[in-house]
């Protein structure tokens, strides 16, 4: 049975002890995507059906002929904001900041969870090489894994400061420069607050969204932050011993209502990306305290979705291609299979797809 709540989610328990080595592939680096394509839904789109059946090469546009009259589409309509912001220490040397998470009520003192690249000391200020003393940045402790909590005691909030001295943090491999910030962001992107893109969404354009409500698809939306669960390199040898960093979601109760609805009927629910998909299975876990009936369920999650999972919402996955040993990879052959998903990869290097953030997509049926 489904149902709505806001508890934080976790490993899935029956969960084989897959082996970090076992979330590698090998990817010619002329792979990996520099720039989106013009127009967004003209990117390659691969098309599976799990249990098996012939892969098919298309085009994302396709879309609305793949899925059929009733279906659900769900997607992620949070908002990337300027995360990364440069500041210096009192010696000179310059620390990278990424802005991942708010840690407590707005005030004098804002407290943000970060990832810092650098060395600081706890209780040093940090001064911003843009806004200079209007923002002095102290860093307060290190919470392992490069992040910190830091504080800062400008007039302005941290959001209002990024929109000044940030920059958008396009992910390592990103070489080139991107000369519209809105191609990192979805054309339906409204919640402030990722410090990554919800990437398989880059693909939709208004005339999609047109061509699907004329086939008779549905779409809704949920809002999860995207922060470092999702997007940091995996560590441990065994998928079992990983646990990942919770993330921000919100979901209308109403939503929710309709996504139950759908599934009670025999509609399929179609999440766009790893993002969207781990919302939904999170609530369908959670529970809210007797006679509680909020209209807006939030939370934190942290559940880590490896082969073994038992999905209980979603039918169907619409997702980029990801990169080896994270947990990304690992959600996709928890739905697809491993040796499926290995398949997969190898005909997408094969067809010479691209890969990652501003890549192509595929879509499991």
């Amino acid at each position: 049975m489904i149902g709505p709540g806001s508890a934080s989610g976790g490993a899935c328990p029956a969960a084989p002890a897959l082996t970090l080595a076992e979330l590698d592939y090998d990817l010619p680096l002329g792979l990996v995507a520099q720039h989106p394509v013009e127009p967004r839904d003209a990117s390659r789109l691969l098309v599976c059906r799990r249990g098996g059946g012939e892969l098919e090469d298309r085009v994302f546009a396709d879309l609305p002929a793949l899925l059929r009259a009733g279906d659900v589409l769900v997607r992620n309509d949070t908002r990337v904001f300027p995360a990364r912001a440069y500041f210096r220490r009192a010696t000179g040397g310059r620390i990278e900041v990424l802005f991942l998470r708010p840690a407590g009520e707005a005030g004098p003192a804002e407290a943000w969870e970060v990832l810092l690249r650098g060395r600081p000391r706890s209780g040093e200020t940090l001064t911003n090489e843009v806004l200079r003393d209007a923002w002095p940045l102290v860093c307060q402790r290190p919470l392992g894994d490069g992040r910190w909590l830091v504080t800062s005691a400008a007039s302005q909030s941290v959001f209002d400061l990024l929109e000044k001295a940030g920059v958008t943090p396009l992910p390592p491999y990103i070489h080139e420069l991107l000369t519209d910030p809105e191609r990192y962001q979805t054309t339906y992107a409204r919640v402030v607050g990722s410090a990554a893109a919800p990437t398989a969404g880059l693909h939709f354009t208004s005339a999609l969204d047109a061509a699907l409500a004329d086939a008779g698809v549905t779409v809704e939306t949920v809002t999860l932050h995207v922060g470092l669960g999702t997007f940091r390199p995996l560590g441990e040898e065994t998928l079992a011993a990983e646990q990942l960093h919770s993330e921000a979601y919100a979901v209308d109760a109403a939503v929710w209502a309709r996504l139950r609805a759908a599934r009670a009927q025999g509609r399929r629910v179609v999440a766009v990306g790893t993002t969207s998909l781990r919302t939904l299975e999170h609530l369908a876990r959670a529970t809210t305290p007797s006679g509680a009936s909020p209209a807006l369920l939030r939370g934190d999650t942290s559940l880590f979705v490896t082969p073994g999972f038992e999905f209980r919402v979603v039918d169907a996955l619409i997702t980029n291609f990801h990169l080896p040993r994270t947990s990304l990879l690992a959600l996709v052959m928890a739905f697809c299979g491993v040796a499926e998903t290995r398949l997969l990869y190898r005909h997408a290097v094969t067809q010479r797809y691209r890969f990652y953030s501003f890549g192509d997509a595929m879509l499991a049926l």
